[in-house]
């Protein structure tokens, strides 16, 4: 089949970066270097062993709030469960929690620097896709064309081979998207420490514009910016701007629709698109990092935390789902980090036999971790207990 292309220039995406004569640059040169801090000092401030439950749980949270934004609804509990093969009977849950379980994957794949090539290679962003729909059930793998009254199916890592209209804004046709990829991606191969990070936001519209992807743009670039993200200032994956975003879904959306605007007159940059519009999505992309690392930051400072598990450790004594001195052993790691199973039993004072019950019960509530029966218990961060012990980072389950 010969893909159609209309010969469009590489201008018409022009500027792919706020320039350094916009007035909007000192602003955002500001914004980057504060959330260069904030990341730094957050990610410093957490035990190894902690910084790695919570970054299991942000890939959740993170999957969540991505869906979330595309109207596909699946709770973190329920996403934990489609990672121990648990699904819905109901077949729309279920393909939706098979939905999630590719997005943790893939953001697992990253996460374990798995992505050889820089986020914008039009490489690993075909690889983005490709990870994230082979996963997919094959419901989830078409677009409907409302015109004709067909159903177009989606192929895993195949760019478009059709022309796209998303919204207002007409794309490019399909034979463009590889020459606008590249661009792209040498547009946004930059040293130095602040673009980098400018660079994340921006990238993300202008992929969105480009629209690769019959259907999994969405999801791509927010993923693609979450790498970007991720290597630019070593999250680690302890925070995650998706959920800024979901949080503020109109004003997100409002931001890339004006980002697809023309040039609004000679003082708006030397572009064929708003350069403003650009400075106006990169600030507010910015802004919504910061208030999600300060976010994180405040739910994980070690007093509250250590406050809010233990006070949860007595209620579930209370209720006889663990053990009277089980409390001993998470407040242990709270402080430590982690400690080895050797240690309970001198920490309770007590025989092997009620040690190794304490420590089934922690591990059965989901309270604690372990790689293997004898590595050492580690907390962790079920998503079932989130809303006692890091209030705010989603909404409760529905009943």
């Amino acid at each position: 089949m010969t893909i159609p292309d209309d010969g469009e220039t590489i201008g018409l995406f022009e500027p792919l970066m706020v320039s350094e004569g916009s007035p909007a640059r000192p602003g955002l040169n500001d914004l980057v270097l504060d959330l260069a801090e904030k990341s730094a000092a957050f990610r410093s401030r957490l035990p190894l062993p902690i910084a790695e439950a919570l970054a299991d749980l942000v890939r959740a949270m993170n999957c969540y709030y991505s869906n979330l934004i595309e109207g596909h609804y699946t709770h973190p509990i329920d996403i934990e469960r489609a990672m121990r093969n648990d699904y819905s009977a109901d077949p729309k849950k279920r393909n939706l929690q098979l939905e999630a379980k590719a997005h943790v994957a893939v953001q697992k794949w990253i996460d374990e620097d798995g992505m050889v090539e820089p986020p914008t290679a039009p490489a690993s962003i075909i690889e983005l896709h490709r990870r994230f729909c082979e996963l997919l059930p094959s419901e989830l793998l078409y677009v409907e064309n409302p015109q004709a009254g067909e159903q177009i199916p989606v192929v895993p890592g195949e760019l478009r081979s059709r022309y796209v209209e998303v919204g207002r804004h007409v794309a490019i046709s399909p034979g463009a998207v590889p020459r606008f990829l590249e661009r792209m991606h040498k547009a946004y191969s930059l040293p130095g420490r602040i673009e980098p990070i400018l660079a994340a936001a921006c990238a993300h519209h202008r992929l969105l514009w480009i629209h690769p992807f019959l259907d999994g743009n969405g999801r791509v670039a927010r993923l693609m910016s979450y790498a970007m993200l991720r290597r630019s200032l070593d999250t680690r994956g302890l925070w995650s701007v998706a959920r800024g975003l979901a949080r503020q879904e109109a004003a997100y959306k409002e931001h890339l629709a004006a980002c697809d605007g023309p040039r609004r007159g000679d003082r708006d940059g030397r572009g064929t698109l708003s350069e403003s519009a650009l400075a106006s999505f990169t600030q507010f992309f910015l802004r919504t990092c910061i208030d999600q690392v300060d976010f994180m930051e405040s739910l994980m400072r070690p007093d509250r935390l250590r406050d809010r598990i233990l006070i949860w450790g007595e209620e579930e004594i209370r209720a006889g789902t663990l053990p009277s001195n089980a409390n001993t052993v998470l407040k242990a790691v709270l402080y430590q980090g982690q400690i080895e199973r050797g240690e309970v039993e001198v920490l309770l004072g007590k025989t092997a036999r009620t040690a190794r019950r304490v420590t089934s019960a922690l591990l059965e509530t989901g309270a604690l971790s372990s790689t293997t029966p004898r590595a050492p218990l580690k907390l962790a961060f079920p998503a079932k207990h989130a809303g006692r012990w890091m209030p705010g980072l989603f909404p409760e389950q529905d009943a």
